[in-house]
C-alpha cells in the first residue's frame, strides 16, 4: 500500500491536486475536509478531537484493505511538535501493513492562495469556506500563527518533493507527483 501525505498552507491546492491524482493513480483521496465539515455540523464548532478519532478509525480501517493506497492532505504547522507527531502517528497506523510513504508539499504566494480560496470546487467541497470574509481571515491568521511551510533541509523523510504550484494546473501538478514517485 501507498500513503501520500499531500500537505500545504490553507488554499494551496492540496484537495484539487489530490483529485486528479486519485483520477491518474487509482490511489484514494481523503482530503482533511472529508472529517472537518461533519464535526463542524454537529458539533457547531471546530473539534479538533473528535476530527482525529474520525481520521484514525478511517486510517486504520483503510490500512487493512488491498487498495493501492490512499492520499490525505493536511495543513501541517512545521513550529508545532503536535503537528510532526500526528504525522508519526498516522505513519505508525499504516507501517505495520508495509506502507510505502509519500510527502508531497505544495507552496504558493498568499495571495495566489487568497484568489484560490474563492474557487468554484474548493467552495463546493468546503461549506466552511463558503463566508469569503470569514475564510480569508482564517488564512491571513494561520499565516501569520503558524510556519506552514517547511524550511529548506527540514523534512528528511525520503521520497520528498516540494511544488511550487502557482503557475501549475492541478493536472501537471498532479503528473509530476505521480511521475516523480512511479505511482
Amino acid at each position: 500500500m501507498k500513503l501520500v501525505l499531500l500537505f500545504g498552507n490553507a488554499a494551496v491546492g492540496k484537495m484539487t491536486v489530490g483529485q486528479e491524482l486519485m483520477k491518474r493513480t487509482g490511489l484514494r483521496l481523503f482530503h482533511n475536509h472529508m472529517t472537518i465539515e461533519p464535526i463542524l455540523e454537529i458539533f457547531g464548532d471546530f473539534n479538533s478531537a473528535a476530527i482525529q478519532r474520525c481520521r484514525e478509525v478511517i486510517f486504520g480501517e483503510f490500512a487493512k484493505t488491498d487498495q493501492y493506497g490512499m492520499i490525505f492532505t493536511y495543513m501541517w504547522a512545521f513550529d508545532q511538535q503536535s503537528d510532526w507527531d500526528y504525522v508519526e502517528r498516522i505513519k505508525g497506523i499504516f507501517a505495520p501493513y508495509g506502507t510505502e510513504f509519500y510527502y508531497v508539499e505544495l507552496v504558493a504566494p498568499q495571495e495566489v492562495r487568497l484568489r484560490r480560496n474563492q474557487s468554484e470546487n474548493r467552495l463546493q467541497s468546503k461549506a466552511s469556506k463558503r463566508d469569503l470574509e470569514a475564510s480569508n481571515r482564517r488564512l491571513l491568521a494561520d499565516d501569520a500563527k503558524y510556519r506552514l511551510e517547511s524550511l529548506p533541509g527540514e523534512i528528511s523523510f525520503p521520497n520528498y518533493m516540494r511544488i511550487d504550484n502557482s503557475g501549475l494546473s492541478p493536472q501537471d501538478a498532479a503528473r509530476m507527483i505521480q511521475e516523480g514517485f512511479g505511482l
